[in-house]
């Protein structure tokens, strides 16, 4: 399955179609997670490099490899996701940036989200990620 620009503007996924370039960078300290996430996204026909920090996360942007969205966890060892977001975005600002984390009510709370990026508390259901990851880059469905 593959994905293309409509009239619109939008990516749209659906058989048939040369796949789009949508790399995504997923950073997640779990290693069952990172792999879980890693492989419904590729499914879904999205291209993941998955590192288990972000550390590792910042020093690949750093080398100047663009990324269309950042996923990253909130709660890392090292470098959190907010501040990896921070670093990452001032490098590459067209990225997008997407929270995956179990305290996204103190995050918000707190203020220290980025203006804009969305959230999405654990557990969440593999369709409800890639649904708003599609949200986040802007792809539609397959049109029937």
């Amino acid at each position: 399955m593959g994905t293309k620009r409509g009239v619109s503007g939008l990516l749209i996924r659906g058989e048939g179609f040369e796949a789009a370039m949508i790399d995504i960078l997923l950073a997640e300290d779990d290693d069952a997670l990172r792999r879980y996430l890693t492989q419904a996204l590729e499914q879904a026909g999205y291209c993941v490099v998955a590192v288990e920090d972000g550390t590792r996360a910042l020093a690949i942007v750093e080398t100047g490899e663009p990324f269309d969205l950042l996923l990253t966890d909130v709660d890392m060892p090292n470098l959190d996701g907010v501040e990896l977001a921070r670093r990452v975005t001032a490098l590459q600002p067209a990225m997008a940036v997407m929270f995956i984390t179990g305290f996204s009510a103190a995050l918000l709370e707190t203020g220290d989200a980025l203006e804009g990026a969305p959230i999405l508390s654990k557990p969440f259901h593999l369709k409800e990620l890639v649904d708003q990851v599609d949200k986040v880059l802007q792809v539609a469905p397959a049109l029937s």
